[in-house]
């Protein structure tokens, strides 16, 4: 999936998001979704895209090590659930309907 940013930078990022750990075969996935974002997506003002798989889980340094052989930009990173989130943090967040509001409100 990918998604166009309109920003001050004005890159086009493909987010790759991945529900088990990472494997050295979403590089060469990224890799690809990057080169047709390159040649038939990303206008002659925009810089070139980035990649980003979030995965489950990751072992860093062998990221690291695997990633050093792909040129384009791109980068791998974990993140959680809120079933995997501790119970202050949770309670810290707005409510989902305040959050649905207000992604509305920009929208329009």
């Amino acid at each position: 999936m990918s998604a166009r940013v309109d920003s001050i930078e004005r890159v086009l990022v493909a987010v790759e998001l991945k529900s088990g750990p990472f494997k050295p075969a979403y590089l060469g996935q990224l890799s690809g979704y990057l080169r047709i974002l390159y040649d038939f997506e990303r206008r002659e003002h925009e810089n070139p895209s980035i990649g980003l798989v979030p995965c489950k889980d990751m072992d860093k340094g062998f990221v690291d090590y695997v990633i050093q052989d792909f040129t384009k930009p791109m980068g791998v990173a974990t993140y959680k659930t809120s079933k995997d989130m501790p119970r202050e943090l949770l309670d810290a967040l707005p409510p989902i309907d305040d959050l649905r509001m207000l992604l509305e409100r920009s929208d329009g």
